[in-house]
């Protein structure tokens, strides 16, 4: 089995997900199933398929969770230096619209654009690792090449 790499927070996230549907969410689907269940014929009971479902749901991510957390290699960024590499905070700017932009190059199970953390696997990602601060570099997106330039890379 291959290891996932997760910064520490990653794994912090997804372990207090994962306490979470243990603790909360799980308890309340099997309550909310029985409750349907008393409801009466179980065919035309929309209550009893919609709790069934989330609870599919819920016990998916939950073995998910597990799964990933099982094999999880938390690296430690805060002893890291020197170029991009996983855990690393880039800020960027766009060198067309002049846009700055900061990412955490996380691994996959933590990544989040929204919230500017980077799957190491994504092009952008991929162009980044190796770089330095002042490299420019070029990535191709669905939406045609981009160029960006490094405005500085920090660990912690």
């Amino acid at each position: 089995m291959d290891k996932i790499p997760l910064t520490k927070a990653g794994a912090d996230r997804l372990d207090a997900e994962l306490k979470g549907l243990k603790s909360k969410d799980r308890p309340e689907i099997i309550a909310a199933i029985a409750e349907a269940r008393e409801l009466g014929d179980l065919k035309e009971n929309a209550e009893y398929h919609s709790a069934r479902e989330k609870q599919s749901f819920i016990e998916g991510r939950i073995a998910e969770l597990e799964a990933i957390l099982s094999r999880a290699d938390i690296i430690d960024t805060s002893k890291m230096s020197g170029t991009v590499k996983f855990g690393a905070h880039v800020e960027l700017v766009d060198e067309d619209t002049d846009e700055e932009k900061t990412y955490q190059v996380v691994g996959e199970p933590e990544a989040d654009i929204e919230r500017g953390l980077l799957n190491i696997a994504s092009p952008l990602a991929r162009a980044l690792i190796g770089k330095e601060e002042g490299d420019s570099i070029e990535v191709r997106t669905p939406g045609g090449t981009r160029s960006y330039e490094i405005l500085s890379v920090k660990f912690s």
